[in-house]
């Protein structure tokens, strides 16, 4: 019986090489598409390890991502050798000749090649993709197969291709996940920053008999440039301080912290509030920053004599009431500290019984509604005659009255009354 020879098989018709073309580039476009749509970098570095280990039948696959002068294993799939999170020299291996090159690198048979550093004992095939990005390699693609030769030309040109979009979202990804951190350092700050400030506020009103006082601030942001503050003199006395230094955020709340500093040292050593503010003024026209001013009330009770003594720099005047009679304190008011040069006039007011004497800042009466209509003195008047009224009252009443508008300045209220 004569022999028949076998015939090698015969190739693929054109239409199915075409078919698989097709195929491949409809596969590419899905998988950079999807790689684009993630943002969270270890989602995405998962996401593409495991993408390409199974549309491309490797038996490993791996993203290595330079980091402070090392390889960092990102994201690895099919590997029993190495783990996520590894780190080794950019120096090691053919991922370090990559690097270095800056191009791709192909390796039919791993057992030939002096710098392969192995992962999978029955890996015979590999190839590795420089990541680009931003001018620079940014990190090192790998995929492993357990053939000889596994990988054809199409297939590689079309992962090069595919590593073109796996960079572009990698460096995506880092520039949100730096801008996470810092937006998180920053708000991390701006707590700091609003307790340290909160600290500086009295934690409690001093018992001042026959005399109430009690205190609110909200700041527009995080920080802000209002403050208040009771002071202890001698004879039984209590410098009451409230202050807006111009501006808002940090630099109004630096520039605060400084003035509450000053007038905490001059207040126990000077005769009165006008020479407080005079001689706060003089230091403030030296080292205060160009543009930047305060307007503050600075008042001295004196519970023995029932008298209140003040001085004003360029503050809204405080308003007294007495059963439902409101009256502004009005005085020689001098000019926001840090300005100008001047003198800072005194007026002395006798407290009767029962009243009630509101300081406030002008994020009270300037407060606006969706129609920029301001809160306005008439309506602070009107909640000063209330019987009942306390910061908390006022504070609700200029937030129900701003109702979704974002709050546009530090507000602030202190009020002295008589004790009930």
């Amino acid at each position: 019986m004569a022999s028949t020879a076998l015939r090698p098989p015969s190739a693929p018709p054109p239409a199915v090489f075409q078919q698989r073309k097709v195929d491949a580039l409809l596969s590419l476009q899905k998988a950079a598409q999807e790689i684009a749509s993630i943002r969270d970098l270890d989602h995405l570095l998962d996401t593409i390890v495991h993408r390409i280990a199974l549309d491309f039948g490797c038996i490993e696959s791996s993203i290595l991502l330079v980091e402070d002068d090392q390889f960092h294993l990102a994201a690895v799939h099919g590997c029993t050798q190495s783990c996520k999170g590894e780190r080794f020299s950019v120096a090691e291996g053919l991922s370090g000749q990559v690097l270095a090159s800056g191009h791709s690198y192909y390796a039919p048979d791993v057992r030939q090649e002096l710098l392969y550093r192995s992962c999978e004992p029955h890996t015979l095939s590999e190839v590795l993709i420089p990541l680009h990005a931003g001018g620079r390699v940014i990190g090192v693609f790998s995929a492993s197969h357990h053939e000889v030769d596994a990988f054809p030309r199409a297939q590689i040109e079309l992962l090069k291709a595919l590593c073109g979009h796996i960079a572009a979202a990698i460096d995506n990804a880092q520039r949100i996940d730096e801008q996470r951190r810092q937006i998180a350092r920053l708000h991390q700050e701006q707590d700091e920053a609003r307790r340290i400030q909160q600290s500086l506020l009295p934690q409690t009103a001093p018992e001042i008999p026959e005399f109430e006082l009690e205190a609110e601030s909200v700041s527009a942001g995080a920080v802000g440039g209002d403050w208040y503050d009771y002071i202890p003199l001698a004879d039984g006395r209590v410098g009451i301080v409230l202050a807006d230094v111009s501006g808002k955020g940090m630099p109004a709340a630096l520039l605060m912290s400084a003035v509450r500093s000053i007038v905490r040292f001059l207040a126990p050593s000077s005769l009165g509030p006008g020479e407080v503010l005079g001689r706060l003024n003089r230091m403030l026209l030296n080292d205060f920053p160009r543009g930047h001013y305060v307007t503050m009330i600075y008042a001295v009770l004196d519970p023995a004599s029932r008298k209140l003594t003040f001085s004003s720099a360029g503050h809204p005047a405080p308003l007294l009431c007495h059963d439902s009679d409101v009256r502004p304190l009005h005085s020689d008011s001098g000019t926001p500290l840090g300005l100008l040069p001047g003198d800072f006039s005194e007026h002395t007011v006798k407290l009767c019984h029962d009243f009630r004497l509101l300081f406030y800042t002008d994020g009270i009466s300037e407060a606006l509604n969706h129609n920029d209509e301001e809160f306005g003195a008439e309506r602070v008047t009107n909640l000063v005659r209330q019987h009942h009224c306390v910061t908390s009252s006022l504070m609700q009443a200029v937030k129900e009255f701003r109702g979704n508008c974002a709050q546009k300045d530090d507000a602030t209220v202190v009020v002295l009354r008589s004790k009930s």
